[in-house]
């Protein structure tokens, strides 16, 4: 089987969470589990920085974003809705399991109308809110943009190409975030859209 990124071995160097410049990320939909679900991410040096493992099935009502070695960085729950499905991200400040009777950091509500896939509130504790949505222009769900209130794109997910221009395989995604935005919030609504998507 080829490597997803094979030029660098893995590092347990904590990752920071934002950077004053453009950053590239890989994402694997595999989990590093066997016979687990979830996806790992690869900073563009190879190194895994993010992972989601789940046990038992796609689609899970909780799950968690992790870093390399396996801290917690977000709970992301989903909760009991009538009509819309509504998904809850919990950041957890010491990499264990986080009090669920703290404010959540962003929530996710799908959407039905229209070109938004997901509506997204981040920072549902504090006067700032900031809102986002998630849009999807792939039949596959697994391409989508993450656009600000006024329209600016955050970050992009595609299929990944090589360096030769040959486009993997639908579970290799390539994401892209704009600067001075946090990488680990950025890739937990990822996990909520792959979970809304089964792709998790």
């Amino acid at each position: 089987m080829a490597k997803v990124h094979p030029q660098a071995p893995l590092s347990s160097s904590s990752p920071g969470y934002f950077t004053s410049k453009q950053e590239t990320f890989t994402i694997w939909m595999k989990s590093l589990i066997l016979n687990g679900h979830g996806c790992t991410v690869f900073d563009s040096n190879g190194q895994i920085v993010y992972r989601v493992d789940n046990y038992d099935s796609r689609g899970r009502a909780k799950v968690h974003l992790m870093d390399l070695k396996g801290q917690i960085l977000f709970t992301i729950l989903r909760k009991k809705s009538k009509f819309l499905g509504v998904w809850e991200g919990y950041r957890s400040s010491n990499g264990k399991e986080i009090n669920l009777k703290n404010t959540p950091r962003f929530q996710v509500r799908r959407s039905f109308k229209g070109k938004s896939a997901c509506k997204v509130i981040v920072g549902l504790d504090k006067n700032q809110i900031q809102q986002y949505r998630i849009e999807s222009w792939s039949k596959g769900k697994s391409a989508c943009k993450i656009l600000d209130k006024f329209g600016r794109l955050v970050a992009e997910v595609k299929r990944k190409q090589s360096t030769c221009g040959v486009v993997l395989g639908e579970d290799v995604l390539t994401l892209v975030v704009e600067p001075f935005m946090d990488h680990s919030l950025i890739v937990g609504l990822l996990v909520v859209y792959g979970l809304i998507n089964r792709k998790l």
